[in-house]
């Protein structure tokens, strides 16, 4: 397990959002740090399942990290232990693919409504003939297949370019590992893709757009990048320590839009109903938040409910989003905290 770093002062440096003074953030801060300790203390109730298996050996392990637009960061608990992306990959992908064939293109191939099935299921809208949305497998194996490239190999140096500047990390890479376990423990991806090449929604090498797709879901962050990943998406697309753009601006809202309504795997009307921000979960226990023109948020716990959504994380951010009023229809007549 990771250093916990000391929780009075954020791990990557102070620095307050505009109009925001160092009371004002200390107050926050030291709401935030309450928030954790009773998070950090409670019983994992709702825990069904672990992946893999053996992180059930981190059951305590908990971190939370949260990047403002306009630069103040925090950084409680194991905020530097690296998990993989998982699920939470599928956004960039899904980014990647807008940013290479346009909105309209796009469209064609990936649909955007919530399935209302798990992650894995091989259903389609086949009124469309296209799958569901880009945060379930089979959207996200097309939206793999969307991202140019002469080869596999250029398409995830592409993809892992643009997740260094959505992190600000210039080392983020695939763990080999993890990649190997993925590729092992494929066959129903795989039957999935041969299914929709027969119905004509994939072509070309199969074996090498899961490479691309288990590739991405392979790389390993940390809640403190994760983060700065949500924080650039919040920040149309511009990260808030580097000041690189990430994505073009034009397909920000599409990216996030699509997270509130398909990013919770099929809990997301659920979530959508209690927490009302956008976000994406992966079954290693993380969860990332954007809230446009506010915050990132990024929250690791393994031990997941019976959607494969991290409990704790999913019982975090519902407590955030009702202290802090980001529910996105908090009337305005109730102020965040």
């Amino acid at each position: 397990m990771s250093s916990r770093p000391t929780d009075a002062t954020p791990a990557w440096g102070e620095g307050f959002p505009a109009g925001l003074d160092a009371d004002a953030a200390e107050r926050v801060g030291a709401q935030l740090r309450e928030l954790y300790r009773r998070h950090a203390g409670a019983a994992t109730d709702g825990v069904v399942s672990f992946y893999p298996p053996e992180a059930a050996a981190r059951r305590e392990t908990f971190g939370l990290s949260g990047v403002h637009v306009g630069g103040a960061r925090i950084s409680l608990g194991d905020c530097r232990e690296r998990f993989p992306l998982h699920s939470i990959s599928k956004v960039f992908t899904y980014a990647l693919a807008l940013e290479d064939n346009g909105r309209a293109a796009t469209l064609r191939r990936i649909g955007v409504e919530p399935s209302g099935d798990p992650f894995n299921a091989i259903i389609f809208d086949e009124a469309q003939n296209r799958p569901h949305n880009p945060m379930v497998n089979a959207g996200a194996l097309v939206a793999a297949s969307l991202v140019r490239g002469d080869d596999a190999g250029e398409k995830i140096d592409r993809l892992l370019q643009r997740l260094r500047v959505f992190s600000g990390n210039p080392d983020l890479g695939v763990e080999p590992e993890i990649l190997d376990q993925q590729l092992d423990s494929n066959d129903r991806n795989m039957a999935v893709s041969y299914l929709m090449r027969s119905l004509g929604m994939l072509d070309g090498d199969l074996e090498a757009n899961l490479s691309v797709y288990l590739s991405a879901c392979s790389v390993t962050v940390t809640t403190d990048e994760l983060a700065m990943m949500g924080a650039t998406l919040a920040n149309d697309g511009i990260n808030p320590l580097t000041g690189q753009r990430a994505m073009p601006s034009e397909h920000v809202r599409d990216v996030i839009s699509v997270m509130l309504t398909c990013g919770m795997y099929d809990a997301a009307g659920q979530w959508f109903y209690d927490v009302g921000i956008p976000a994406k979960s992966g079954v290693s226990g993380g969860i990332v938040a954007a809230i446009p023109e506010r915050i990132g948020i990024a929250v690791y716990s393994p031990g997941l409910d019976v959607h494969g959504n991290s409990a704790r994380g999913v019982a975090v951010c519902r407590d955030l989003s009702t202290h802090f009023g980001l529910h996105l229809f908090t009337p305005s007549h109730e102020p965040a905290s």
